[in-house]
């Protein structure tokens, strides 16, 4: 009965988000699991140590860092489940937590609202809320297409993954998929500290999100049909030209959908704390002079794929009912 929760919990969080009261009052599992990749980062993660140990203590923290949520989520739920059917409910607000579709487009909006009311020095103020690219190195344009990247990766990372594992695993899956990526966005960088520490947490987020990134191409390809000005047909060519050739063996496939659908180039070449990185474009011979008015496209072809993600799940909970 896990996809019946990750249902609710969708539902519930479209609606009302995290609000930030709570957040003020306890925090979010995302810093709670921060707290405690810090600490292991801190207590394993020698510089004097030969990289071969420090790759085993990477892969020994990231044990920690995923059986831990996992176990207490386990436990949450097994103690809930009792309460049958109360039980579901307050495990699906727990379980929305998890997730960031109202916080995602809230962030993405301030986004176009910032360059629209105060020019490129807001948008890039905005920007670097929600991307981790020089915003300094931000033309408008750029400032743009990060804010649709940013749109399109997290889309998946951020909503369609945790929906997924916790529709597979309850709260258990939810947590300990949330604990890994948040591990991966803190420790799986290719720094001379992380490199080889961080190479369990970086290489089990590529594995763990390859479902969601799939389920998220499709996603915005099926939206396409649904928006005005998008183009299904283009967006379903730009993934299976594209998608693979992006650096990220998950971040192409959302960023090409989402690029093919508006007829926009995204990603290519782009500098992280003043390091270039070559990546080729999503949605190559797309449109490069993005503007705030393509941000609101991309907001409303997001929606529409939001609402499929939430009728796909209430559709297999139904089944699942009706099957139990």
């Amino acid at each position: 009965m896990s996809v019946l929760i990750a249902f609710l919990s969708l539902a519930v969080e479209f609606v009302l988000g995290y609000p930030d009261w709570l957040f003020r009052a306890i925090g979010h599992p995302v810093t709670w699991f921060g707290r405690l990749i810090s600490f292991l980062d801190l207590r394993l993660n020698r510089a004097t140590d030969p990289d071969a140990l420090r790759r085993q203590r990477g892969v020994q923290a990231l044990l920690i860092i995923v059986l831990v949520p996992a176990v207490i989520g386990l436990c949450v739920q097994l103690v809930l489940l009792w309460f049958v059917p109360l039980g579901f409910f307050i495990a699906a607000l727990l379980a929305t937590s998890l997730l960031s579709q109202r916080s995602l487009y809230e962030h993405v909006e301030a986004v176009a609202d910032s360059l629209e009311s105060g020019g490129l020095a807001m948008g890039r103020v905005a920007v670097s809320r929600i991307v981790g690219r020089d915003p300094d190195a931000l033309d408008r344009a750029a400032v743009c297409r990060a804010a649709i990247e940013s749109l399109a990766e997290n889309f998946s990372d951020g909503i369609v993954a945790p929906a997924f594992w916790t529709g597979v695993g309850g709260l258990a899956g939810g947590a300990a998929y949330k604990a890994a990526n948040t591990a991966d966005s803190m420790i799986g960088h290719r720094t001379p500290r992380h490199e080889a520490f961080g190479w369990a947490a970086a290489r089990f987020d590529d594995w763990i999100n390859l479902p969601a990134s799939r389920l998220t191409a499709l996603l915005i390809v099926l939206a396409a049909f649904l928006v005005k000005d998008a183009d299904p047909r283009n967006a379903w060519q730009a993934v299976r030209r594209d998608a693979k050739k992006h650096r990220s063996p998950n971040a192409g496939w959302p960023e090409a959908a989402m690029a093919g659908a508006l007829g926009l180039a995204l990603a290519g070449p782009r500098s992280y704390g003043g390091i270039v990185v070559d990546d080729v474009f999503m949605g190559e011979g797309g449109l490069r002079d993005v503007d705030s008015g393509d941000i609101r496209r991309a907001l409303k072809l997001y929606r529409v794929a939001d609402y499929l993600l939430i009728a796909l799940f209430a559709v297999v909970s139904v089944i699942a009912v009706l099957a139990f």
